[in-house]
């Protein structure tokens, strides 16, 4: 049983990813990589003529990485600015470095605007040439989009103030604008609120038109404003919602 629930726990792991710093080391927020990704391809669609490959996220540089002012959920990684490494194949009807520039630019500014992460850097690699029709697309222009916030984060009351334990947590958490549902992917599929003594960890998904970071941090004050609140509070998003 102890092995099965331990191959179990690694499977969930490899899916969603490594466990990003979301913000600085203050900000007590992290994602995780497929939430990350998927934001990212999601936003940065693909421009015309080319095909986005593999996408990954890392800290550009692990030993000079800050500590989190706030206990980090399990596996995840320090605070500092992230990588993002990428292949693309595409149409060789303009020249490849204007189109890795542009691919660049987006995944930059959506990384930045749509998420909130500190990227240090962007690594792109050629993975080959494609025909007009295995881009199923013609020689337009990439128009490249990116997520921007509709509105910003609003905090309500918590509606779970006289709620005891993880409930008023998840309450307060449930109140903040931007936040879609709990989403746990880290502890059980049944515990997006874990609550220890003086620190709790709160896993949540994003909806469409907000800024992760934002969101995140809203969802922190709202915690720190509670009768009881933990001493520390960490934030986990674990999807970001399309519209």
């Amino acid at each position: 049983m102890a092995g099965e629930q331990l191959a179990q726990t690694v499977r969930q792991q490899l899916g969603i990813g490594r466990v990003l710093p979301l913000g600085g080391p203050a900000n007590g927020s992290w994602i995780t990589e497929q939430a990350a990704a998927g934001a990212l391809r999601a936003a940065l669609g693909t421009p015309s003529g080319v095909r986005l490959g593999a996408l990954r996220l890392s800290v550009a540089d692990p030993v000079h990485a800050h500590d989190p002012v706030v206990p980090a959920p399990p596996t995840a990684l320090p605070p500092g600015p992230l990588r993002i490494s990428a292949e693309f194949a595409a149409v060789a009807d303009r020249p490849l470095p204007a189109v890795a520039d542009q691919v660049r630019a987006a995944l930059l500014e959506t990384s930045v605007q749509g998420l909130g992460l500190v990227v240090a850097a962007v690594d792109l690699r050629v993975t080959g040439l494609l025909t007009e029709d295995e881009a199923g697309a013609g020689r337009a222009e990439p128009a490249l989009t990116t997520v921007r916030p509709e509105k910003p984060p609003v905090t309500a009351e918590p509606a779970g103030a006289a709620a005891e334990g993880p409930e008023a947590l998840a309450a307060a958490a449930l109140a903040v604008s931007g936040v879609a549902r709990l989403a746990p992917v880290l502890g059980g599929r049944t515990r997006a609120v874990r609550r220890t003594e003086g620190h709790a960890l709160i896993q949540l998904a994003v909806a469409a038109g907000y800024r992760a970071l934002d969101v995140a941090v809203a969802v922190r004050q709202a915690v720190a404003a509670l009768p009881d609140p933990p001493e520390t509070v960490a934030v986990l998003v674990t999807a970001v919602d399309r519209d």
